[in-house]
């Protein structure tokens, strides 16, 4: 496919204009977050409203993939609208699309709005954040990034990248939890959904068993199955979940 769709909220005034077409949105410029070979992304303000610019200018390293499978960009966006038609929270979408030329993907972009006052897990394990050490704050955003998870993984879907650096929790006393960054997530059936689900897991422990007790851990797991006590899966998954990264960090 090719084309550029920017959602009704911001087809009207400032953004209309800079966020109208790929070519548009190629051309903003911005404070700089983060880039790789394949894509950058930029933190653009139109009038009063922040939004993070993600343009992909490439496909990988196989060249075969700028004509078959589904292109980063596309996967990105459309897990993103996965995830709200799941009632899992989630950055807004604003606008998105891609070109190709001659069949073969030129270049993609997704905007979203910025989720304000809110900060990633992994930036508030950096800084130490009193937060981490408060029980009550910590149960909340627990339940909800459980719940988030098996939201996802009874659908036969996995993150793939579900690290506490793509987990964003807004300030207060009642926090609100939002997934986000998934180019990699996908469906998957059979024993390669259970290793996905396993490495989505060991994904958010490699950070917690650092900053949370393992009290706190395993009612993480207990929220996330559903139980009260472990079954014999569960201590079983559990064994590979602490396994996953051994010997890689």
């Amino acid at each position: 496919m090719s084309g550029w769709y920017v959602a009704p909220p911001y087809r009207e005034g400032q953004c209309a204009d800079a966020l109208g077409s790929l070519d548009a949105v190629f051309a903003l410029e911005g404070e700089p977050v983060a880039s790789d070979q394949l894509s950058r992304v930029r933190r653009v303000t139109l009038g009063a409203q922040r939004f993070y610019v993600k343009c992909y200018h490439g496909a990988g390293k196989n060249p075969l993939r700028r004509w078959f499978g589904r292109q980063r960009v596309q996967a990105e966006w459309e897990n993103l609208l996965a995830f709200r038609s799941w009632d899992i929270p989630t950055a807004p979408l604003v606008a998105y699309g891609l070109e190709r030329r001659c069949g073969a993907f030129a270049r993609g972009a997704l905007v979203t709005a910025e989720l304000e006052r809110t900060r990633d897990l992994a930036h508030l394990a950096r800084a130490r954040d009193a937060r981490l050490a408060d029980p009550r704050w910590v149960a909340q955003v627990s339940r909800r990034l459980a719940a988030a998870t098996r939201a996802m993984h009874a659908r036969g879907f996995a993150h793939n990248d579900l690290k506490w650096r793509n987990v964003l929790v807004s300030d207060g006393a009642e926090p609100k939890l939002y997934l986000i960054d998934c180019p990699n997530g996908g469906f998957w059936w059979g024993p390669f959904l259970r290793y996905r689900i396993v490495k989505d897991l060991a994904c958010l422990d490699k950070v917690a068993k650092h900053h949370l007790s393992r009290t706190r851990r395993l009612r993480f797991y207990l929220d996330y199955a559903g139980r009260e006590r472990l079954n014999a899966a569960d201590k079983e998954r559990i064994r590979r979940i602490l396994r996953f990264f051994a010997g890689r960090e």
